[in-house]
């Protein structure tokens, strides 16, 4: 079977690397740091966040990078919130916002008004501007329970564009075979997703380990870049964790030699878009 590193065009043993900036939209701050690590940096896509305060201003400051939508379901900040972009009467807690976990989701959402949500912010999207390169799911909300799946499915088949799937041990724990029903719709996916479980240093751990354990194929890593600003002390407990992530994506030189060492192409999902469209 041809590889995906083939039918995109490189040789079978190639090691080719996605490195995504997510929550584009969920800050003034996020904006700031997720262009300048597109622009200046070493990432190649972002991920943006429809219904979050500042999705249209960076709709306003796009400049053509490669932008997925990041489904959101879930606001998961105490005291920063957002909510659905549709009437959807399921999809909100007791403030108004989106429910804080994805257990909290599955457990009252209304499929038909997910179903609705989601499409919505796709449209919304393209409205905006963004010539869309691929699908997430915030807090991997529709990638855990099959009835949601078959959401983000239908509408990554529907919009012609490529996934972002948890690894396989995370399949296995879902229980049902996302990767082969994704394959059998012909959508594309990343061979692997590098899981980065800490931010700030412990980012830079992770990240530095799979850049020395690299493999053959397309391996997708993510960060959470974001400028250090009062707006972002005040929202993000985390914050001091996503300044590390844009300055490592944007000045840190090491990052750039690991990445060289490891012999890695860098791609962006809109590669995968555009193979999977062409068939």
């Amino acid at each position: 079977m041809t590889s995906l590193a083939e039918r995109l065009g490189h040789p079978p043993d190639a090691r080719l690397l996605i490195v995504t900036a997510h929550d584009l939209g969920s800050s003034h701050a996020a904006n700031l740091g997720v262009y300048q690590a597109l622009r200046d940096g070493i990432a190649t896509s972002a991920s943006l966040m429809v219904p979050a305060p500042w999705a249209r201003a960076a709709a306003a400051e796009h400049r053509g990078e490669a932008v997925g939508v990041q489904l959101t379901l879930n606001a998961e900040l105490d005291t920063y919130r957002w909510a659905p972009v549709t009437h959807a009467p399921s999809l909100v807690d007791g403030d108004g916002g989106f429910p804080r976990t994805p257990a909290e989701l599955w457990e009252h959402a209304d499929l038909d008004e997910v179903r609705r949500e989601c499409r919505t912010q796709i449209e919304r999207a393209i409205i905006w501007g963004f010539d869309i390169s691929h699908l997430d799911s915030h807090l991997g909300a529709l990638h855990m329970r099959p009835e949601f799946f078959d959401v983000y499915l239908d509408l990554a088949v529907e919009f012609g564009l490529p996934i972002r799937l948890p690894g396989t041990d995370l399949e296995r724990t879902a229980g049902f075979p996302m990767r082969g029903l994704a394959t059998e719709e012909g959508i594309l996916y990343p061979d692997r997703l590098a899981v980065v479980p800490g931010a700030g240093v412990g980012s830079r751990r992770a990240i530095g380990q799979v850049l020395a354990d690299l493999q053959p194929g397309v391996t997708e890593v993510y960060i959470h870049p974001a400028a250090d600003t009062p707006e972002l002390r005040a929202l993000a407990p985390d914050w001091t964790h996503r300044v590390d992530d844009l300055h490592m994506a944007t000045y840190d030189p090491d990052l750039r030699r690991q990445v060289a060492a490891a012999g890695a192409t860098l791609i962006s999902y809109r590669e995968l878009r555009d193979v999977q469209r062409a068939g």
